[in-house]
Parts: structure tokens; C-alpha cells; sequence
């Protein structure tokens, strides 16, 4: 696998699935919406396979196109009761994100979860002293893979396209970056396979099982002991 240059200045991170891992928030409050709606509940993992490119889309998938937009609002209610409670970081994110912060290089968010969401989620865990900038939904007019959507956060950090690199789960992820001319980055730790990874095009210039293993391989970082998160 090719190691990314050292030089890259900043890096946008994908939230759902590459930092945290809130799909448990994300079932409950989608079987909400089906269950106020008399829809029959989706399983766990058919949620966390339906999850990506927003909430929208994600609904269209499990509840189909006609009945999504009378199902948003019933996630969007009940999704903050549930989101902070049932948030778990990913192993390795809190590390990485300061040995990133340590050497210099500038960090910022990009989610198609809600801006506010997001936003809450980063500062609940306490990484906003690293994420210098959080761009979600309804931040922008643009979503992932939208290529002013990554050009947006890279203004904020001002830096060009030429200077980052994108990390994320999917293949919304890799677009996001590809589109707008950043390098890009893969980790297995969401709702896509190394395979589907690996297929897409472009494809990723790498592709992790874990944060731990891209810290180590992509930015020789000195493994993290068992002790650090």
C-alpha cells in the first residue's frame, strides 16, 4: 500500500462510521419513525448497510421514496434523545486525532449527519481542541460528495485541495475527496467492506482495519499502548 506523503497540511475526516460509531442511535431512532408510521421495524444491520449520504437517502432506502419525507421527522425528534447515549468513539480516533494535532496538521469534520449533531458529538467527546471545524448537513447548501462541499471545510482551514486528503468509510467518502481533488484515504470500520473499498474508483490510495493501523502505516506514528483510546 502506498504511504501518504507527509506533507499533506490537513485532512477531512468523515464522522459515522471512520471517528464514532453511532449506528445504535441511528436504528432506534429509525425504528421510531417506522414504528410511528405502522412500518415494521428494520434489523440492525440493515440499517447500518442503508446508512450513507445522509438521513434522506438512507430513509428512502428502508422505508422507500414516498413514505421517507413523513419519516424524517420522527427521526429527527427522537435522534437527539438518543444520540449522545448511545455514542461510542472508535478505537484509536481520539489518538490519532491528537498525534495528527501534535505534528501540525489541521483537522476539520465532514459529515452529511446534521451540522448540529455533529457538532454536539465532537464537543461531547471533547475533540473540538483538535477538530478545529465541524461542516455538516444543512451547514451548506451541498452534501457529500457535492465537491464545494469539501472545498467549503478546506477554506475553513485554509488550505488547497493539493495540501489534504480525505479519510472515510464509504464510497461517499472516497467522491468527496476524489471530486474536489484531495488523496484519499479508507478505513473498514463503518458499513463498507476492504473489497467494495477497494472497487470503487477512483479507488483509495489505502485502505485500514482500524484507526490504530492508519496512524501506524500512513503517518508513522508510534503505536498507541492498549491504555489509549
Amino acid at each position: 500500500m502506498q504511504t501518504p506523503r507527509a506533507a499533506s497540511k490537513a485532512i477531512l475526516f468523515d464522522l459515522d462510521g471512520t471517528l464514532v460509531d453511532n449506528f445504535g442511535a441511528i436504528h432506534r431512532s429509525i425504528v421510531h419513525a417506522q414504528e410511528m408510521l405502522g412500518l415494521p421495524p428494520s434489523s440492525y444491520d440493515r440499517v447500518r448497510t442503508a446508512v450513507g449520504g445522509g438521513i434522506e437517502l438512507t430513509l428512502v432506502r428502508l422505508v422507500g421514496a414516498e413514505l421517507a419525507p413523513a419519516a424524517l421527522p420522527h427521526f429527527q425528534k427522537y435522534f437527539p434523545t438518543v444520540m449522545l447515549a448511545e455514542l461510542t468513539p472508535l478505537p484509536g480516533a481520539a489518538w490519532l486525532l491528537e498525534s495528527l494535532h501534535t505534528r501540525g496538521i489541521r483537522q476539520a469534520v465532514l459529515t452529511n449527519k446534521h451540522g448540529d449533531s455533529a457538532r454536539a458529538i465532537i464537543r461531547h467527546l471533547g475533540w473540538d481542541k483538535w477538530v478545529e471545524a465541524v461542516v455538516g448537513d444543512k451547514d451548506t447548501p451541498w452534501k457529500k460528495p457535492l465537491p464545494e462541499f469539501s472545498l467549503h471545510a478546506l477554506t475553513k482551514l485554509g488550505v488547497n485541495p493539493e495540501e489534504a486528503m480525505m479519510i472515510g468509510d464509504s464510497p461517499f467518502d472516497l467522491d468527496a475527496g476524489s471530486n474536489a481533488g484531495l488523496r484519499s484515504l479508507a478505513v473498514t470500520t463503518g458499513s463498507h467492506t476492504r473489497e467494495q473499498l477497494l472497487a470503487h474508483q477512483p479507488p483509495p490510495e489505502a485502505v485500514y482495519d482500524s484507526l490504530n493501523e492508519l496512524g501506524v502505516a500512513a503517518f508513522g506514528f508510534n503505536s498507541p499502548s492498549p491504555a489509549v483510546k
